[in-house]
């Protein structure tokens, strides 16, 4: 009877078993799921591409949060607006009152004398704050506008949609597991998703807004007119920037799943710690925009996190030797 039991389950695990044809059929099935998901996300943020673009845009109006507001008035003739212009009190005695005023002036006309001149009007109370922001976004082309917004589009669309495309490609890999290899990819996993999300917050509020504005000084520094960008190129260098840092976050995983699996010890890590100097500026050029802001923007905190690496390695490799030295196989 036992035998005949066994026979059964060796047949019925042979029949749940798949082909590779069927296995390749699911993988085509989880692409194109995937696939529709990212499309139909990337027509929906096509609509709302105005609202992502000012998204984007919150690293360009703080990057001067580290420092102290200055007096500025803007001229507004119709819809558009002229400026933020920075002003000394002494010399612009229409400012308000306020150690840092933001005066917005309607410019206008008016007859004096049979003759037309021109005129300011304080606007005391404006119905909306006074747009601070001096670098203006600007596209130079017929078709740049578009392609502005497909980009954006693009990003938008694999954000948004991410929790489709990644549900079905882990539907896919995760049955080839059994239930302690899944407990063990989900944490790993799980880490990796929260360190990308770190890069991508600390990008998006501190190291962003600081090299834009060491940038605006450097072209200062070399006498040129730093305060009208291309469009599409401030899209192209925000998004590397947020994206390649996000990847870079994930070099403490890579770190520890190699002393995991043995292949590197915390001794190995501290002694190699020159090199990982240079390795993390080569990682800043070739996941960021390649130049030298970024590179020490990224630079500097993926060798922090190789510190916290080397002492994670140091805490298991301790651990390991106390169960060791309790089981009384070594002594400490």
């Amino acid at each position: 009877m036992s035998f005949s039991s066994t026979d059964d389950d060796e047949t019925s695990v042979t029949a749940d078993r798949k082909t590779f044809w069927a296995h390749l059929d699911d993988l085509r099935k989880a692409l194109i799921r995937s696939a529709m998901a990212v499309c139909i996300a990337l027509f929906l943020c096509l609509f709302i591409s105005d609202k992502l673009m000012q998204i984007l845009e919150y690293p360009l109006r703080h990057m001067n949060m580290f420092e102290k507001p200055k007096p500025t008035v803007t001229f507004q003739i119709g819809k558009d607006k002229l400026g933020p212009y920075e002003v000394s009190p002494e010399h612009f005695k229409g400012l308000p009152e306020g150690t840092s005023p933001q005066a917005l002036f309607h410019l206008g006309t008016a007859i004096i004398d049979g003759k037309q001149v021109a005129t300011l009007e304080l606007d005391s109370t404006p119905t909306t704050p006074v747009d601070n922001q001096r670098v203006k976004l600007h596209n130079f082309g017929p078709a740049e506008g578009f392609f502005v917004a497909f980009r954006i589009a693009i990003y938008g669309g694999l954000i948004l949609s991410c929790p489709f495309w990644a549900y079905f490609m882990g539907s896919f890999i995760f049955p080839a597991f059994n239930v302690n290899e899944k407990k063990v990819i989900a944490q790993w996993v799980g880490w990796g998703s929260f360190l990308f999300l770190a890069g991508v917050a600390l990008t998006y509020f501190l190291l962003l807004p600081i090299s834009l504005r060491a940038s605006i000084e450097y072209s200062q520094l070399m006498g040129f007119d730093a305060y009208t960008w291309r469009a599409d190129e401030y899209i192209k260098f925000v998004t590397q920037f947020i994206l390649g840092m996000g990847l870079g976050f994930q070099f403490p995983v890579v770190v520890l799943i190699l002393v995991k699996l043995g292949i590197l010890t915390h001794h190995q890590l501290a002694h190699y710690r020159r090199h990982v100097v240079v390795l993390t500026l080569i990682m800043g050029a070739l996941l960021t925009t390649p130049e030298v802001i970024t590179q020490i923007s990224m630079a500097v905190p993926l060798y922090l996190l190789y510190e916290v690496s080397i002492l994670i390695a140091w805490y298991w490799d301790w651990k390991k030797r106390k169960a060791a030295f309790l089981a009384g196989d070594i002594d400490i």
